[in-house]
């Protein structure tokens, strides 16, 4: 008999960008995203100035259709190396990580849209060039023309941004009117955060139907429903668990509608304590549950005669 056979081929990839402190990965301005963080680490010299930057913050800074880093600071960052004879080098960062980066010296600046009202005290400024205001931004087709227009309305903000300080701050009665207030997470960084290209193959006819969003979690439980294998308890968890969230990551969370999220963990205790119990609680895992036998198999040396 022709046996069955169902394959899961996977590439997970990266969930975080690469940071300045594990070597910086854009050498120079001419190779700008080209280069591995290996071949491109840099010594951060006399000569060098690294410019620590968010890369989807357009149009001050942001990657180009050709995968160069371009924008405005990175401009005038050009024109202060070239005038000093110092080497640019242009460093995306996390922006949650910006001090972290900035006190360990992996670069020597944070080069950005950055409000300094109410930090003049926590770093070292510039004199200001740009005068900046916050807006809200809406569809045209919307029918929002004024604050009143948000109420019940899901408002999305820039992680660490004036405006979530101000919406949290002064403007607090405003968002309380919000369905609900999201930090924005860069486009990059959350198409990294969640995406797992896969293939599903079988030596016979199987089921098309493959679901839209899905994170790397869930995977182990798809493979075993395509081969016709029985659930165990943990992975019929997950399963109602996807039907809530579909995407769960170390960053990000996606909803059953469709929103995105930092990664909540007080929503997902549970999970997590199941996590820990199946891969480091070992003297008091739920073997059953995870579908791993308790029973303990003993080979006896054959009697001769």
């Amino acid at each position: 008999m022709k046996k069955k056979l169902v394959l899961l081929l996977v590439t997970a990839m990266a969930a975080t960008t690469v940071m300045a402190g594990c070597g910086s990965k854009d050498s120079g301005s001419s190779d700008s995203g080209k280069k591995s963080t290996k071949e491109a680490k840099v010594e951060n010299d006399d000569d060098t100035f690294i410019v620590g930057f968010d890369a989807s913050f357009p149009p001050y800074g942001f990657k180009d259709d050709s995968g160069e880093y371009v924008g405005f600071d990175l401009d005038l960052a050009q024109e202060v190396c070239d005038r000093n004879n110092w080497k640019l080098v242009k460093q995306p960062i996390d922006w949650d990580s910006k001090d972290a980066e900035l006190n360990s010296e992996t670069i020597d600046c944070i080069w950005n849209g950055f409000t300094m009202n109410g930090r003049e005290d926590d770093y070292t400024w510039s004199d200001p060039y740009i005068d900046n205001k916050q807006v809200v931004v809406v569809r045209s087709d919307s029918g929002i023309d004024d604050f009143a227009g948000l109420k019940g309305k899901h408002v999305e903000v820039q992680t660490d941004s004036s405006a979530l300080a101000a919406l949290e701050g002064d403007q607090k009665d405003l968002a309380d009117t919000f369905a609900d207030l999201n930090e924005r997470i860069a486009e990059e960084r959350e198409q990294l955060g969640y995406t797992v290209p896969y293939i599903l193959w079988a030596n016979y006819d199987m089921d098309q139907n493959a679901p839209g969003e899905i994170s790397l979690n869930y995977l182990g439980g798809l493979l075993m429903e395509k081969a016709g294998i029985s659930l165990d308890g943990y992975q019929k968890y997950l399963k109602k668990l996807q039907e809530i969230y579909p995407v769960i990551t170390a960053k990000i969370m996606m909803d059953k509608d469709g929103r995105e999220q930092k990664t909540d963990i007080s929503l997902l205790s549970e999970y997590h304590m199941l996590e820990y119990n199946n891969l480091c609680d070992k003297k008091n895992k739920l073997w059953d549950f995870f579908g791993v036998s308790t029973a303990v198999h003993t080979h006896k040396k054959p009697e001769t005669a």
